[in-house]
């Protein structure tokens, strides 16, 4: 049956952000759904985000297209054109390539949900955290020198 037990996929709060950069996402929580689904082609995941938490770093994929469709409450979308409240039935997306830094902050007092999916070729892709001196490659996290993070990327 192609409806997804979401209480069966188990929820994590795992980040290979290196310290200090891990602390805005601890409040996010998400259940992979494409391995659930047996899809290999797009990854999807289904995001809670907790009062004060942000969904990621500020970033932009090389390689990836996302899309995020806002399911239940409200965050506001930090873009480098400027900030954006995301609510209930909207929907984002950003094409690979797009030099546009982009993340969720829930600034609220309740819990936001929301699904994102992503395409494109994962095993190559790479990208950049404009607010921070941290970009991402497939072998990990790198400062703006290319000195590597000793954490293990989780993509």
């Amino acid at each position: 049956m192609p409806k997804l037990d979401l209480n069966a996929i188990a929820q994590t709060n795992a980040t290979g952000y290196p310290a200090p950069f891990n602390e805005p996402v601890r409040g996010r929580h998400y259940r992979r759904l494409a391995p659930a689904a047996g899809m290999e082609k797009l990854r999807a995941s289904h995001v809670v985000l907790e009062p004060g938490a942000w969904s990621s770093q500020r970033h932009w994929h090389r390689s990836i297209d996302e899309l995020l469709v806002m399911i239940s409450g409200e965050a506001v979308l930090v873009e480098d054109a400027g900030e954006t409240v995301i609510r209930a039935g909207d929907v984002v997306a950003w094409p690979a390539g797009e030099k546009n830094g982009h993340h969720l902050q829930n600034r609220g007092d309740a819990q936001c949900v929301f699904l994102v999916a992503a395409a494109g070729d994962h095993e190559t892709d790479g990208g950049e955290y404009p607010d921070i001196d941290m970009v991402f490659e497939p072998g990990g996290y790198f400062r703006r020198d290319g000195t590597r993070y000793e954490t293990d990327r989780i993509p």
